[in-house]
């Protein structure tokens, strides 16, 4: 169902807000998304992603260690970011995003996780997210997901959440169903599917649920290796990860 003409998403919403309360002591002076990895902060390599897929604009929440965030964030030219203040209450990921949507123009949007990155995607092809922008069919999709096989993660604690079928429509996962995958924390869609959104805290799961019940969530599976970044243990087994994708070693 990948389309054949190209099409860039110019905005998009950076879910940055977090805790990380599983990396403590890391995340007790700093916050997730700057902790780095392979001397990149996590959030950086998003950034990157976004930059390198079209986008221009990205809206990014901030709450823990915000300061810092904001610091940092302000030292990039590309993507243009625009920061969402979640300083007097964490909005959880669907609150977060209804938020930060608000900053941005109506259209089709990517939002990424920013703790969740990969790598080793094909240099001379589409990116991973340029492919989920292409993919992305508002007439007959809510969202689009970029999801991956388990078997090509690190860090990830082996939990499957999706069935993807041959049209590419996701399903939730249970045991014994075929080619299941694992969501990878990146979704192309139309901010109108926010519109009514609630104003409080909300997770992004009452969405993916939604879109199932509608048969309009579909997803594609990413190209390269996924890397997850839960705990201090974590980091090493990531920053091994990219060795390998490096050096082909």
């Amino acid at each position: 169902m990948d389309h054949v003409l190209p099409m860039s998403i110019k905005n998009a919403m950076v879910l940055a807000a977090g805790l990380g309360t599983r990396l403590r002591p890391i995340t007790d002076t700093i916050p997730k998304p700057l902790v780095r990895i392979a001397g990149k902060p996590m959030i950086d390599y998003v950034l990157d992603a976004m930059e390198n897929a079209g986008v221009e604009t990205a809206a990014v929440n901030v709450h823990h260690f915000a300061d810092q965030m904001e610091a940092h964030l302000k030292a990039r030219s590309r993507p243009r970011v625009v920061i969402s203040d979640e300083r007097a209450a964490l909005m959880n990921s669907g609150g977060g995003l209804a938020k930060g949507l608000k900053l941005l123009d109506d259209g089709p949007v990517l939002v990424m996780n920013a703790d969740l990155f990969w790598v080793g995607e094909n240099p001379d092809t589409p990116s991973n997210l340029e492919r989920l922008a292409s993919f992305f069919d508002p007439d007959a999709m809510d969202m689009a997901l970029l999801c991956v096989r388990n078997e090509d993660t690190t860090g990830h604690n082996g939990k499957l959440d999706f069935s993807l079928d041959a049209d590419g429509r996701l399903s939730r996962y249970s045991d014994g169903m075929e080619n299941p995958v694992v969501y990878a924390g990146a979704i192309a869609m139309h901010s109108r599917l926010f519109a009514d959104a609630p104003d409080d805290a909300f997770n992004l799961n009452i969405y993916f649920d939604r879109a199932i019940a509608r048969n309009r969530l579909f997803g594609i599976v990413l190209e390269g290796h996924w890397l997850t970044v839960g705990t201090p243990e974590a980091i090493g087994e990531a920053e091994e990860a990219i060795r390998r994708f490096q050096t082909g070693v």
